[in-house]
């Protein structure tokens, strides 16, 4: 039985968000959007996630916790585990509170945590590749999220970073015929410079991005060679407050981005919690279905049909960290 006792709180820094938009970005083009919503929200959840993974594995070398991260997860592959302990995969599965008014009530008694189910989306749980004794361990960060452009736009005045990004469309993101965008270039409406990030894959389908620098109202060619272009991101502060297009000849007509069309990833963490874990065997046992569109203590409306575990259900983790450094222990005196 899980107790607020055996909560873990870790500290947020902001490199966690820093590392959770690289990954965002490089995975843009990848993965598979089953939560529903924009691209934008599905990037934002996506830095969250990974500001969770990061800090973990963070928690784990401060405390002399072996772990190993030669299966974790490739941008290209998001559905793989995260790290192993004593040789089980470790599976992070991470829940973001940004209402500010619910993280002010935990901040006051996170015991009130305890209140939420332990999700699975189940078509990731029947995924194949998984074994019973494969590790979920469950997570919370708060922190808010300045989703509205009104509200990226306030936290740009008070001296908060942004980090603005539209997302292209699948015929520039996801081309069907995979050859070069040729005469690829940018252009802004502004009447100062604007710079900006494109990010995509190049003929053998890496990961590759080019800075450009867009005088006002002037035609600029992309050097780097791109196959495909999944996001611009604006180096500003502010959104642009004009137009902003790109445009080969291979996509037809130059695309367009409106000012009201900029999305701001950032999130502004606060406090993570490490909750608690289940085998992935135990968590089938205890498990039941909860449908699309219901109401949980870390989402207003599930957009997916998912396995729940009440989270005080869930073992504590020291003990799982203690035994974990035992194996290693042994597996030592064994080699020597």
């Amino acid at each position: 039985m899980l107790t607020t006792t055996d909560l873990l709180r870790l500290p947020y820094t902001p490199d966690l968000s820093e590392g959770g938009i690289a990954y965002a970005c490089r995975s843009l083009a990848y993965t598979y959007n089953r939560m529903g919503g924009s691209p934008v929200d599905r990037m934002r959840r996506i830095v969250a996630g990974v500001a969770v993974e990061l800090a973990f594995r963070r928690h784990l070398g401060e405390q002399g916790i072996p772990f190993d991260v030669l299966g974790a997860t490739p941008f290209t592959d998001p559905d793989r585990y995260d790290v192993s302990l004593g040789g089980h995969r470790c599976d992070v599965k991470s829940y973001h509170i940004s209402r500010r008014e619910q993280i002010t009530r935990v901040h006051a008694d996170p015991g009130l945590l305890l209140q939420a189910p332990a999700l699975v989306p189940v078509d990731q749980f029947a995924a194949e590749g998984h074994k019973d004794d494969d590790i979920y361990l469950f997570a919370f960060l708060l922190g808010l999220a300045a989703a509205s452009l009104d509200d990226a736009d306030k936290a740009a005045a008070a001296g908060q970073p942004v980090y603005l990004v539209h997302p292209l469309p699948d015929e520039w993101a996801r081309p069907v015929n995979w050859i070069p965008l040729e005469k690829l270039a940018l252009k802004s409406e502004c009447e100062t410079p604007v710079t900006v990030e494109i990010g995509g894959m190049d003929a053998e389908r890496n990961f590759v991005t080019a800075t450009v620098d867009l005088p006002p109202r002037t035609r600029v060619p992309v050097e780097q060679a791109f196959h495909s272009v999944a996001y611009i991101h604006a180096h500003a502060q502010r959104r642009p407050e004009v137009r902003i297009g790109i445009h080969s000849p291979v996509c037809g007509d130059a695309y367009l981005i409106p000012p009201y069309e900029w999305g701001n990833i950032q999130v502004y963490g606060m406090d993570i919690w490490l909750a608690g874990w289940l085998s992935r065997e135990e968590f089938r046992r205890k498990s039941y279905v909860l449908n699309a569109g219901q109401s949980t203590f870390q989402y207003a409306r599930t957009r997916t049909k998912n396995l729940a575990v009440p989270l005080t259900e869930l073992n504590p983790l020291e003990p799982l960290f203690h035994r974990v450094k035992d194996w290693a222990a042994e597996k030592a005196a064994a080699g020597s």
